[in-house]
């Protein structure tokens, strides 16, 4: 088994990071065809690159897991707050629990402190939600239901870090 590497994705791989992204999105506990009118929406496209980081983990030709993060919109953090919003956070079913989604959401933490920002925050599907408690963010409380997100948590970049 190789290692697994973490390295930038371009144009030439949205055709791998969308399979990968429809891979994981057919593990969803949700209907077939919810999946399937929504898989369009996760989809990465060209112009998507413009704004977004997207990171790989790879262990040959073909990414195992993709991460994907862009400067969070201010009123969405906590007070005071500045941070990077962890746009999606996929895992193949072939390399779920193997820790590549721990090893994305340490680089998104890793790209927040290298730009000086205070944390991570995350808008998590019911599925993952879990996975982002375990990891141990702190689920943020929704003050506005007209605008936040039910499922945000925050990841400290600084280790003890409240919101």
């Amino acid at each position: 088994m190789k290692p697994v590497q973490l390295r930038r994705g371009g144009p030439d791989d949205l055709a791998a990071i969308n399979d990968a992204i429809t891979r994981a999105i057919g593990t969803w506990t949700v209907a077939e065809r919810v999946k399937r009118l929504s898989l369009p929406l996760y989809h990465y496209q060209p112009s998507d690159l413009d704004h977004l980081d997207i990171v790989l983990a790879m262990e040959g030709p073909e990414p195992l897991a993709v991460a994907a993060w862009e400067p969070a919109d201010p009123r969405q953090l906590p007070a005071g707050r500045s941070g990077l919003l962890l746009h999606g956070l996929y895992v193949t079913p072939d390399a779920a629990r193997g820790g590549l989604g721990t090893l994305l959401l340490q680089a998104c933490r890793d790209a927040a402190r290298e730009r000086g920002l205070d944390g991570v925050l995350v808008k998590a599907t019911r599925d993952a939600a879990g996975f982002f408690e375990r990891s141990g963010l702190e689920r943020l409380p929704v003050l506005r239901n007209d605008r936040d997100y039910e499922l945000r948590y925050w990841l400290p970049v600084a280790a003890g870090s409240a919101a």
